[in-house]
């Protein structure tokens, strides 16, 4: 099956016009669009069942509990859960890697132990345990990269000593790499570490297991899989989170206060003080749903079909004149093209492309260390999804010329 022909006809944004342009969008790496499947559920909460959960015995309570629950176990299903109660609700991966930081890393590390990430990761599963690490007294250590933007694990086995967590991105945002995380995962549990995983670029773009995946954690977020801001997901293995303290106090996360002390709740609730984001939830349920009826098996094939044409295509058209920062064949790699070309700034070949409505992010992607190690400073990042095609690389290679024109040094 391919993807459905019409499929930018549930994107409302994708028909927008910018700059006398129809809008071409290529920043999902760092926000995806939302279907309108997504925008109706959230709505349809807020018209009809607009109500706390787990606390009213009235209707709609019920209901908004129902949807609200309903979302979480289509969450665990989506990712391979044994249980909806392993799915922790977040604001953003961000949050989870915080949340994963400071009640599993509080509880579990201190001098003599060993968190180990790598070169490629994201701010967010880098500064918390640098935090961390600063109170605690634990190791940070880092699994280098080779030539082509791949992690070297030819060195894995004494990287692995005395770690207790691995903690490691299965598709990097900057690289587009796709990490051999099941085989991470088995070394890392033979060296008897934990595995923690960070999802945000994979789960939207690629079936996921985490039992396949080796993983006892993972930490993703809603808005790149077409559901809204403000939700994410800590994923753990029940018996890992039963044993973790609470992240943050209040109401709903405990069974009884007393002037001594209180008692924590059940998972998930656990970990979920205070009001949900309850449309959120809903709206990340909704694109689930929607992206499990287009098939993330297609989704996959879909992807690496244009980023093979991306790639084919700008380096057929502009050869040495343009740098595509990670792996060259995109059975290896998501639909994340970071690029330098000929020199133009980032920032001023983004604005350049965004005349002609071409929207790519410009910046050092919230991976400062990857870009230390890649040499540069910041990239223009074109990043593609399931509601992208031909003509959409077509857009961005014919734009990238008239932007070195005015700009090459």
């Amino acid at each position: 099956m391919t993807l459905p022909s019409d499929i930018k006809a549930h994107f409302p944004l994708l028909s927008e016009i910018i700059n006398g342009h129809t809008i071409v969008y290529l920043d999902s790496a760092a926000s995806s669009q939302k279907p309108l499947e997504v925008i109706e559920a959230m709505n349809s909460y807020y018209k009809t069942i607009n109500a706390n959960v787990h606390r009213g015995a009235y209707e709609i309570a019920a209901k908004a509990t129902d949807a609200m629950e309903d979302a979480r176990a289509q969450t665990a299903s989506f990712i391979g859960a044994n249980s909806p109660n392993e799915v922790i609700f977040t604001k953003n991966a961000t949050e989870a890697f915080n949340l994963l930081a400071r009640s599993w890393g509080g509880a579990n590390l201190g001098k003599g132990d060993v968190v180990l990430i790598s070169d490629m990761e994201h701010h967010a599963n880098i500064v918390p345990w640098q935090i961390l690490s600063a109170e605690k007294g634990f190791e940070l250590r880092w699994i280098p990269l080779t030539q082509e933007g791949c992690l070297d694990l030819s060195d894995l086995d004494n990287l692995l000593d005395g770690v207790k967590l691995v903690s490691v991105t299965a598709m990097s945002n900057v690289l587009g790499t796709l990490n051999p995380i099941a085989q991470i995962g088995d070394r890392a549990h033979a060296a008897g570490a934990l595995m923690a995983v960070d999802g945000s670029q994979y789960v939207p773009h690629l079936p996921s297991n985490v039992a396949e995946l080796n993983a006892d954690f993972m930490c993703f977020t809603g808005h790149k899989m077409c559901g809204p801001t403000g939700i994410g997901v800590l994923w753990g293995r029940a018996e890992l989170l039963d044993a973790m303290p609470p992240f943050l106090g209040g109401g709903e996360m405990i069974l009884d206060v007393r002037r001594d002390g209180f008692t924590a709740n059940e998972l998930p609730h656990k970990f979920e003080a205070g009001t949900p984001p309850i449309a959120e939830i809903i709206g990340l349920g909704a694109a689930i749903k929607f992206l499990k009826s287009i098939g993330m098996t297609n989704i996959r094939n879909h992807e690496i079909e244009l980023t093979n044409y991306a790639l084919s295509t700008l380096t057929a058209r502009y050869g040495d004149d343009i740098v595509i920062h990670g792996p060259k064949d995109a059975s290896n790699r998501g639909g994340v093209m970071s690029i330098e070309y000929r020199g133009v700034h980032p920032h001023d070949l983004s604005q350049v492309l965004d005349q002609r409505g071409i929207c790519v992010r410009a910046g050092h992607h919230c991976a400062k260390p990857l870009m230390r190690e890649l040499g540069v400073g910041a990239t223009a990042r074109a990043s593609i999804y399931l509601y992208n095609d031909e003509s959409d690389i077509d857009a961005l290679a014919d734009a990238l010329e008239p932007a070195g024109e005015m700009f090459a040094l």
